[in-house]
């Protein structure tokens, strides 16, 4: 996902642009890291030093309500959350745990998964685990 205005992306899901909303905004989309909400708070305190936790997780929480960003639970500790709304799968690093995006070749994951009758589905996660190139061992 290439970064965009802040502003118009808000404005573009509904959501009324604050100074709180823009500094989280442009963070996630600046650190591809896929951030918790500890470290986003951390990463912005200076700056805001009116900010609050709660402030950035009911700002996270709005951008998940209106689509603006995603919540990723991809282990049992934390959530994080990613501003990439285009589908990718992540692959989870077990030793330093890191996240990282995975292109998807296939987009067709929803049309390949049998849905029961009546249901709608809105969104499909892929997640892998396992040693990322910088944690797996030197091979003799």
């Amino acid at each position: 996902m290439e970064c965009i205005n802040s502003l118009e992306y808000l404005t573009a899901h509904g959501i009324k642009p604050s100074v709180q909303r823009l500094a989280v905004m442009d963070y996630l989309q600046a650190h591809r890291t896929h951030p918790s909400v500890d470290e986003i708070y951390n990463a912005l305190i200076e700056r805001i030093p009116t900010l609050s936790k709660t402030t950035v997780y009911n700002t996270l929480r709005l951008f998940v309500d209106n689509r603006a960003a995603r919540q990723l639970t991809i282990d049992e500790r934390n959530a994080c959350f990613d501003a990439c709304m285009e589908p990718h799968a992540h692959f989870h690093c077990r030793h330093c745990g890191k996240v990282f995006d995975l292109p998807l070749r296939r987009t067709n994951l929803e049309r390949e998964t049998v849905m029961p009758e009546g249901f709608t589905s809105e969104q499909a996660d892929l997640y892998f685990h396992g040693t990322c190139p910088d944690c797996r061992p030197e091979r003799s």
